[in-house]
């Protein structure tokens, strides 16, 4: 499945992108919402776009360089860089990129990562258990399976993906791993598939999607990082400047909303969706992966 961006409309009026004005990309992916912005903020103003994936980022700096080669003056306007959103602040100042008027945070996982990637982060193949947005890191799903102790994972289970039969997944997993060792996604979905009930949450998710979910999160410390981005961009951001963030579980939107709500309460920024902005039935049609998508924005006082 090609990669669209989603909620692009929405992204970019309340990135408020206007020529002569600097934004972030935290998270470019494929570079869709980068290139929209770049075709808004006219010769003058520049777009920096951060990409974890070391694969990614190569398709991303082949996709520009296409674009490069037909007008030169991209070339000069945008940069990127092969790095987490975690390491913000330092890689605005590697860049010397200010000031920002917008940061755009995509928290969604990138159609190739799903479909191409191989590393595991569908239960919709038989795949290593990697799970690893940075292959440069140590730690993969693998690891944390096969290794980590039960209550560790019952805790993983129960708070990043809202598992209520955690513990009977840890113990589930602490059995199998006894007779061989658990590599694959397959046979992941088997432990889970013979431990949790048959018409599980009614059909409406698919029964492994809240360990994956789980197992996602740990292996990148999303949650962490996130806090730690929010955190770093409102430094970054200059008076009046805007942030706007696409989130995918409860989890993420929670940390956002609050964040907000606290800085709002010191007066520090102004919110600008009362409710988190949701996809279109048009879009959703044309891009089922986008049906979780929730955007919130704000604007830095």
């Amino acid at each position: 499945m090609a990669h669209i961006p989603v909620l692009l409309k929405e992204t970019i009026n309340y990135l408020n992108v206007q020529p002569k004005r600097n934004f972030i990309d935290a998270t470019a992916g494929e570079g869709g919402h980068s290139f929209a912005i770049l075709r808004r903020n006219g010769l003058e103003g520049k777009v920096l776009s951060l990409e974890i994936d070391k694969e990614i980022y190569s398709k991303l700096k082949d996709e520009a360089s296409e674009l490069f080669e037909k007008d030169f003056l991209l070339s000069q306007r945008l940069i990127l860089v092969n790095d987490s959103y975690a390491n913000l602040k330092k890689v605005i100042e590697a860049n010397k990129f200010k000031p920002v008027a917008g940061i755009l945070f995509d928290l969604g996982i990138c159609s190739w990562q799903i479909d191409d990637s191989q590393r595991g982060f569908s239960y919709l193949k038989d795949e290593p258990l990697d799970m690893r947005f940075n292959k440069n890191q140590e730690l993969t799903a693998a690891e944390i399976i096969n290794f980590w102790e039960v209550g560790e994972l019952e805790e993983i289970f129960r708070e990043y993906g809202e598992e209520k039969y955690s513990k009977r997944l840890a113990l589930a997993i602490k059995e199998a791993r006894r007779k061989e060792r658990i590599i694959t996604t397959g046979q992941l979905l088997e432990i889970l598939k013979k431990n949790l009930p048959k018409n599980y949450d009614k059909g409406r998710k698919h029964f492994a999607a809240r360990t994956f979910q789980a197992l996602r999160i740990a292996v990148n410390n999303e949650l962490e990082n996130l806090k730690s981005g929010l955190r770093q961009s409102w430094e970054i951001l200059e008076p009046e400047g805007r942030i706007v963030i696409i989130s995918f579980h409860s989890l993420e939107d929670r940390i956002v909303k609050i964040f907000f709500k606290e800085k709002a309460k010191e007066k520090k920024l102004k919110i600008l969706t009362k409710k988190p902005i949701v996809p279109q039935e048009e879009e959703i049609k044309a891009n089922p992966r986008a049906h979780s998508a929730k955007l919130r924005a704000a604007e830095k006082s």
